[in-house]
Parts: structure tokens; C-alpha cells; sequence
């Protein structure tokens, strides 16, 4: 396969503040566009999981599978982040590019959230490949042609997926972007003194509400409001949720670092070198030959927001604005494109 050629990302001077980058894009996101539910069960028969699709065209479903015929028209799966969903401002700025390359979309919500609150033990598992797969079995049954999205520990699950399932992964091809792959020192770097006053209320104050609204004992309860940092609410919460017998335990049980060399579909890894919230990255002695790594000098955590010096009125509506977020979903549909993804644009 030829050399993946894409636009690099070059933000003004005054624009290249790693907090900033991280902040900013969700104040400057395109209205969600209207999402087609569908609710599934869970890998375990527990919880709803919901579905949000975008569809390119409609296509009736029932029909198809009841006749053994499946969409042809490629899919593009979003696995979104901590407390994500197809709100997110990645997920609208993806909705409109993969639409506009005339494929379908769709939004796989992990447990707990989109807003179907879960009903099982577990909730959100950043290493549950078992669940990734059961999402992407789900879609298998009516889209022929998938290819996956993941971002933040939406996209640390997909990418340990890949490397644990290697031929046997449902999607054909993958980009990762902003994903914590080693979650250990992901979790050294939220400790820091500007990721723990910035960031840590806004991610770990939901997902307490959801922890105190499920079925604990007074003693969790307890625990669980006396936290303060992200890795306290796994040691105490997440991890004996999920089988692992510490914080420390998960991050390495779930890191997808380790199984990199292993994956044998086309992925594209992205991650700014100033990102926030991550640790330790993939270098190119961790990954096999079907894995490409673009590391930015600038973008933040899942942000890679530019600035136009002055409006194009040749583009589309929701994209006009002097603050740009479409660099991400850019440069993920040219990978598509590039890895064969034929585009109906």
C-alpha cells in the first residue's frame, strides 16, 4: 500500500495551548444531525445499549436480513469516550463528514451511557473487547462493510480489540484517535496539577452520579463520594466491578499497548505529542506493519481545532465558522479512502 498522505495540522501560534485545544471544539461543534435510535441489548443480556445511526440513504433493514442481503454501503462505528455519546462534538463533526462521503454512520454507546442509564453490575470497561465485538456483531447483521472509529477510551477498546481479535475483527479497517493505550501512565498524567483541577470534575463527576444511582452498598456509597481523582473512583469502583483486583490491575489488563504488534487490520493511531491526559504512546517498534502513527506536535485531547482567517462560503453550513474542528474527521475519511473505503461523493 502506498504512503497515507494527509493534511498536516498547523494551528495559529496563539491557538496551539494544549487546554485550550482540549476546551474549545465543544463551543464550536455542528448541531447534532437527527439520529435514527435503536436500542440493542448488551454483550451480558443486562443493560440497553443504544445505536444512533446517520444514515446515508434509507435502507430498509427488516427486508434485508430477512432475505440474507446486507447494506453494502459501507458503516462508519463511533466508539466514543468517557462519558461520550453522539452529543459529542467528534461524534457531530464525524456524523456530517462520513455522511457527506455518501457512507452510513452510526454511534455504538457503551453501557451506562446516550442516556439509557445500565442495569447490570458492570459499567464502562475501557479493556472490553468482548463488548466491542458484540456491538460490531450486532451491525454485522445487516452492513456488510464496516470500519470503526474510536476516540479517547472508546478508542483504547478498539484498538486492544484489533490486537486480540487480529483476522477475526469485524471491522475491516480503523482509525484511533487520543486514545490513553497505556493507561497506567494515562492515569499518572490526569494527577498532574492542571489535568486534576481542569479536567477530572467535569469526567468524574457524571459518572459518580451514575455509580451512586445503581445498586451499591452504604459502604460504596460512602467510598465513592470521598473521591477525588479518577484513578481512586477505579480502585474503588470500576475495577471490582469488572473482575480486576485493583485500579493498577485494570490499567494493565486493559492498556491496549501491548497488543499492538498483534493487530492485522489497517488502523491509523492519532494523538497530539501535548496531550493532556495521555501517557506513554505507540512508537513504531510496538505495532505490526498494518498500523500507521500520526503524532501532531499540537491538538490536545480530542480537539485539533484550527482557525480560518476568513469564512469560505463554499462550505457547508455547518462548518462555516472562523473556529474549525473538521481536521479530525478529515483526515479520518481520507484513511478510509486511502485503505480502499470507496466514497459515493
Amino acid at each position: 500500500m502506498t504512503t497515507f498522505t494527509y493534511t498536516p495540522f498547523k494551528p495559529p501560534f496563539w491557538l496551539t495551548n494544549p487546554h485550550l485545544q482540549s476546551i474549545l471544539p465543544k463551543f464550536f461543534a455542528p448541531k447534532a444531525p437527527e439520529y435514527r435510535r435503536v436500542v440493542r441489548k448488551d454483550s451480558l443480556d443486562e443493560s440497553d445499549i443504544a445505536y444512533d445511526f446517520y444514515d446515508a440513504h434509507p435502507i430498509e433493514h427488516s427486508e434485508n436480513s430477512e432475505n440474507g442481503e446486507l447494506e453494502q454501503t459501507p458503516l462508519i462505528v463511533l466508539f466514543h469516550g468517557m462519558e461520550g455519546s453522539s452529543d459529542s462534538h467528534y461524534a457531530r463533526a464525524l456524523a456530517y463528514q462520513v455522511h457527506a462521503q455518501g457512507w452510513h454512520f452510526v454511534v455504538a454507546h457503551f453501557r451506562s451511557c446516550g442516556g439509557i442509564p445500565a442495569k447490570g453490575r458492570v459499567f464502562y470497561n475501557a479493556g472490553d473487547t468482548d463488548e466491542v465485538h458484540h456491538m460490531l456483531q450486532t451491525l454485522r447483521e445487516q452492513y456488510t462493510n464496516i470500519y470503526a472509529v474510536g476516540v479517547s477510551l472508546g478508542g483504547n477498546a478498539l484498538a486492544k480489540y484489533l490486537g486480540e481479535y487480529g483476522d477475526q475483527a469485524l471491522c475491516k479497517g480503523a482509525a484511533v484517535i487520543s486514545a490513553p493505550v497505556d493507561m497506567s501512565s494515562a492515569a499518572l498524567s490526569m494527577h498532574s496539577f492542571l489535568s486534576h483541577r481542569i479536567y477530572t470534575p467535569y469526567l468524574l463527576n457524571p459518572i459518580i452520579k451514575k455509580a451512586l444511582a445503581n445498586d451499591i452498598s452504604p459502604e460504596e456509597m460512602a467510598s465513592i463520594k470521598a473521591v477525588n481523582r479518577i484513578s481512586d473512583f477505579d480502585d474503588i469502583f470500576t475495577a471490582p466491578r469488572h473482575g480486576y483486583r485493583s485500579n493498577n490491575h485494570y490499567y494493565y489488563s486493559a492498556s491496549a499497548l501491548p497488543h499492538l504488534i498483534n493487530v492485522t487490520r489497517p488502523l491509523l493511531l492519532i494523538s497530539a505529542k501535548d496531550d493532556p491526559f495521555l501517557g506513554f504512546t505507540a512508537t513504531e517498534n510496538d505495532v505490526s506493519d498494518t498500523v500507521t502513527i500520526l503524532d501532531t506536535e499540537h491538538g490536545g485531547h480530542v480537539g485539533f481545532i484550527r482557525y480560518r482567517t476568513s469564512k469560505d462560503k463554499s462550505t457547508p453550513l455547518y462548518t462555516q465558522s472562523r473556529f474549525d474542528i473538521n481536521w479530525l474527521p478529515e483526515t479520518v475519511c481520507t484513511y478510509f479512502k486511502h485503505i480502499g473505503v470507496p466514497s459515493a461523493a
